[in-house]
């Protein structure tokens, strides 16, 4: 019988070699967080194009898809990333720069549906698994951070209250606080718009939480072990003949010697009625017929051997 400790082991190293990458890709989504976080540079955008483009062939080689229609996603997706970058690095500040951002709250969209359904398709709860859900809730965030940037070049550079001025880490953090329903108030939507992206996405923040994630820490505690004995540990009385062992043969005879010395103890307790047949003489267990009396069968001796009795 394996413990939990156990079973959690063998799906953790179930969840390796499936050939799922969710490790790395969480790596590339921290190290692309913080390079926007700590860089203000308007070559950061291009950069995340192409790192987020990397985020997505990544879930879709965990995704279990046909060859060719990841080939014609690939293809898509290079030819769209490159025609994003391009016009990223041409006007940086204008509608070319709303239009890269859009591109790339698609490509992690795209990224977002093939890691949920390749997690939610798991049999098994693994660690993997839950790096996977994770990377999702984190991409989900960047995503809405690029659609205010889009949102911010589109309306002529005005997306914060009070005139505040928007770039590409001011909006990961407003969205990853909106995300969290964190709500510091620094930083508030200042039209009806990017107010009601803010609030989509803090409801989309709350139900990936309640939903996926919990159900995914939930599941990683392992199934509960079936009551009763195993199938390998049965006793030799319930195995077929067939499937006997020499071994389990020789455990069976001495509990068979057992089984009827209680049935015969059983019958000499006191109290018990013992039928015999009619004209059977009653004698001790173990003592021999009297002469000249009744055999078991209950009929007398012949003559002869009544004489012959009495004179030995």
């Amino acid at each position: 019988m394996t413990t939990r400790a156990e079973q959690r082991t063998m799906l953790i190293r179930s969840g390796r070699g499936s050939g799922e990458r969710f490790g790395g890709l969480l790596l590339i989504l921290v190290f692309t967080y913080l390079l926007s976080a700590f860089t203000a540079s308007w070559l950061v955008s291009a950069g995340q194009v192409v790192l987020f483009l990397a985020v997505l062939l990544l879930a879709l080689r965990t995704g279990r898809l046909q060859r060719q229609t990841v080939r014609v996603i690939a293809i898509g997706v290079l030819t769209g990333s490159v025609i994003a970058v391009t016009l990223a690095l041409a006007d940086h500040s204008g509608p070319g720069a709303g239009v890269a951002s859009l591109w790339t709250a698609l490509v992690l969209l795209l990224s977002v549906i093939f890691i949920v359904r390749r997690v939610l398709s798991e049999p098994e709860v693994t660690l993997q698994s839950i790096y996977g859900a994770i990377s999702a809730y984190m991409i989900i965030g960047l995503m809405f951070a690029a659609v205010y940037s889009a949102m911010y070049r589109f309306g002529g550079d005005t997306f914060f209250a009070h005139g505040s001025p928007g770039d590409t880490r001011t909006f990961q953090y407003f969205s990853f606080t909106t995300l969290t329903t964190l709500g510091y108030g620094d930083f508030t939507a200042g039209g009806s718009g990017g107010r009601a992206v803010a609030v989509i996405e803090a409801m989309v923040g709350q139900i990936f939480l309640a939903t996926l994630v919990a159900r995914l820490v939930a599941a990683f505690r392992g199934p509960r072990l079936p009551a009763g004995p195993a199938p390998e540990q049965a006793s030799p009385e319930q195995a077929s003949p067939e499937q006997a062992s020499p071994e389990q043969d020789s455990r069976a005879a001495p509990q068979a010697r057992q089984d009827r010395r209680a049935a015969i103890k059983a019958a000499r307790a006191p109290g018990m009625i013992r039928l015999r047949p009619p004209g059977t003489a009653r004698r001790r267990p173990g003592s021999a017929p009297r002469p000249g009396g009744r055999n078991q069968a209950g009929q007398s001796p012949d003559p002869a051997t009544r004489r012959g009795a009495r004179h030995g």
